[in-house]
């Protein structure tokens, strides 16, 4: 696929614009997607991009109007994408005594798990046609096993996850692969305010290599680090009273306004 083109999601900042930085070194045209368009743009500028080597849409992924017509103008303008990087999220911490934060887990779910299926949709009959294509949804660990005050969060990306898995099976033989990219925890904005550890903490630009190469390699599921996907699964394998016993007491995710 390299040399291609990549349309990513959530590119005005943190894993966004690592991808983006690493798909354009691999080569790859750049679709960049974001509600922030002028922070892409400079950013892109201060990358050194050639004009002819990136175009910019606005988009927010909770507008599945919006969206998927950044999909169809993205055809028009540059082609079907080789690589289509389903990455924008948001995670606020929630309680579900708090009428307010049953809006918070609307728009979590609005944006990290239909806004996934929006961003792909433009693209599948095209890749479909085409007989090629990535379709590549960022997930995260903490769709494997839910934390507490993260109800919202957890909820998204577990969904996410079983989203890229239906859809794998339904265009299975078809040429277009569906990749399920599993962080960690990676320094980003969403991350520096958080109020308890996080082991493993990677950097943006390890993290976007990893998956570059991840793709390229036609993986269908990675996790990112490796030894984040090893804690999850003991996680996962551990029964219900001993892991709410590990996690009591653990700091919950900042609500909004906190």
């Amino acid at each position: 696929m390299t040399g291609g083109l990549a349309f990513v999601t959530g590119a005005s900042s943190g894993l966004g614009q690592a991808l983006a930085a690493r798909f354009a070194r691999g080569g790859y045209r750049l679709a960049l997607v974001a509600r922030r368009t002028g922070e892409v743009e400079a950013w892109a500028k201060a990358q050194g991009l050639p004009a002819g080597s990136y175009a910019v849409y606005a988009a927010d992924v909770r507008d599945i109007a919006a969206i998927t017509r950044a999909g169809t103008d993205c055809i028009a303008a540059q082609g079907v994408p080789d690589v289509v990087m389903a990455n924008a999220g948001i995670s606020v911490g929630m309680d579900t005594a708090v009428a307010a934060d049953l809006e918070v887990m609307r728009a979590t779910l609005e944006t990290n798990t239909l806004g996934i299926a929006a961003t792909f949709h433009p693209f599948v009959e095209a890749m479909r046609a085409r007989g090629s294509g990535a379709l590549v949804g960022v997930a995260s660990v903490a769709g494997i096993r839910g934390l507490p005050g993260h109800g919202a969060y957890c909820a998204s990306k577990s969904a996410a996850i079983a989203f890229c898995e239906s859809l794998r099976g339904e265009l299975r033989g078809s040429g277009v692969s569906v990749v399920t990219i599993v962080p960690g925890y990676i320094d980003t904005p969403l991350t520096r305010e958080n109020r308890y550890g996080m082991p493993f903490l990677m950097q943006p630009e390890v993290f976007a290599d990893r998956a570059f190469r991840a793709i390229e390699a036609g993986v269908t599921y990675r996790v990112i680090p490796w030894q984040m996907g090893v804690v999850a699964k003991l996680l996962r394998a551990l029964p219900n009273w001993l892991y709410d016993l590990a996690l009591a007491g653990r700091p919950r995710k900042k609500r909004q306004g906190e």
